[in-house]
């Protein structure tokens, strides 16, 4: 499966969340993502930057397979989540994104109440045994996204009537609500104002206490801020990975050094 020795692979797996190896993305004819190999780590928030169409929230949609919705996207190589490649047959994808959670861009609450929006995965998981069960599952994920306290004497009301950062919270519980491992979050904030931002941002880093978090981000201000681990995406390559300061301050690549100072993006 991998041209590194057995011995270098067992050694990445077990320092690793999730391990992609040689991936290639095509859209038809259009090879969108070229030989990427990565490894991220459990319980970090590792940042996705670079320039738009650069290929980050196309990667992105490879670990939780959301790219299989797109008839004419085809993925080669390997993503493994702790060791197991999530492109098996034997897979189902479904249950594959219980495992790993995503957040998009505008926040997208359902059209049902508070309480239904986070119920909505555990019941069709079958993570609850009875509506007492369900109660403390919801609960225990709005107070994971931060919002149990503005909501827990309303929801049965819908959660569209909440403001933007509110419903945004309201769709990070919904997404941990099926206690996933991983957490990716494409441009969470692109809709929000600086105070609903600062918000999400405090989250997040609380967040991955217990998860892996990925995010894509245009702020490279955003990524120095919430990420331990900064990967630069251009033209469809991954140019540079590693600790998010050195990213920044100390670029290996000058392709990375010629975005993070302005003079391509």
């Amino acid at each position: 499966m991998y041209d590194a020795p057995q011995t270098q692979r067992e050694v990445d797996l077990t320092q690793t969340k999730i391990a992609a190896r040689n991936v290639q993305v095509y859209y038809g004819d259009t090879h969108a993502i070229k030989d990427v190999d990565v490894n991220i780590e459990d319980k970090t928030v590792t940042a996705f930057i670079g320039p738009s169409g650069c290929g980050k929230s196309t990667f992105l949609r490879c670990l939780n397979r959301m790219n299989d919705t797109i008839d004419v996207c085809r993925v080669e190589g390997d993503i493994l989540i702790d060791g197991e490649d999530i492109y098996d047959k034997r897979v189902d994808p479904v249950q594959l994104r219980a495992k790993v959670g995503m957040v998009f861009q505008k926040p997208n609450p359902f059209p049902k109440s508070i309480y239904d929006n986070v119920a909505y995965g555990p019941r069709i998981h079958g993570l609850a045994k009875n509506k007492a069960d369900l109660d403390d599952i919801v609960e225990r994920a709005l107070r994971r996204g931060a919002i149990w306290d503005e909501v827990k004497d309303r929801l049965q009301s819908p959660g569209t009537g909440l403001s933007g950062g509110q419903q945004q919270r309201l769709c990070i519980a919904r997404a941990v609500a099926t206690e996933p491992e991983v957490l990716l979050m494409d441009e969470p904030w692109s809709a929000l104002d600086p105070i609903a931002t600062a918000q999400v941002e405090e989250l997040i880093d609380e967040l991955r206490q217990n998860y892996s978090v990925v995010i894509v981000t245009h702020s490279m201000q955003q990524a120095a801020r919430v990420s331990q681990k900064t990967a630069f995406f251009h033209l469809g390559n991954l140019v540079e990975f590693g600790e998010t300061g050195q990213i920044f301050t100390n670029p290996e690549d000058p392709r990375t050094e010629s975005y993070i100072t302005g003079r391509i993006g």
